[in-house]
């Protein structure tokens, strides 16, 4: 990637221009980096305290019913925000939809086992798992071939 940097006291405002063959995860993070107008805070309450949860720190986040937790390595915590709110706001190079309940951190992800029901079975690190619905199967398997293909 060739990367040019222009400092000019007569430029009036900055402007960022990218040139690529095709719009890659890479592209796609600097351009979400770029827009993102809100903090990669989260707050999280546990019980009467409330947490400042980095989105890197979340495992995965789940709804039942009402309520959303985001799970990490110190625990659960209850959040605010709507499932649907989380998917349009976090970065979408890290995180994807699994199921209708859960968002999960990719780069949180140990490996996956195919489930007797068609679904999948995503490991974390942390050792908690979740279960992948079959309509967002597609979807990881697209997001890994992409991942694949960069590293190489």
């Amino acid at each position: 990637m060739k990367i040019s940097l222009d400092i000019d006291p007569r430029n009036e405002e900055t402007a960022v221009t990218i040139h690529c063959k095709e719009l890659t995860p890479a592209i796609q993070e600097i351009l979400e980096y770029l827009n993102k107008n809100d903090t990669d805070l989260i707050v999280g309450k546990d019980g009467e305290n409330q947490h400042l949860i980095k989105h890197e720190e979340v495992h995965y986040f789940r709804t039942e019913g009402d309520v959303v937790t985001a799970a990490t390595s110190e625990g659960i915590f209850k959040i605010k925000e709507k499932l649907y709110e989380l998917e349009n706001s976090l970065p979408s190079h890290r995180f994807i939809r699994i199921s209708k309940s859960v968002i999960a951190n990719l780069h949180a992800m140990s490996h996956f086992e195919p489930s007797f029901n068609g679904t999948l079975c995503v490991h974390f690190k942390s050792g908690e798992k979740e279960y992948v619905s079959r309509h967002y199967i597609g979807r990881i398997k697209e997001i890994l071939k992409m991942n694949r293909r960069e590293t190489k």
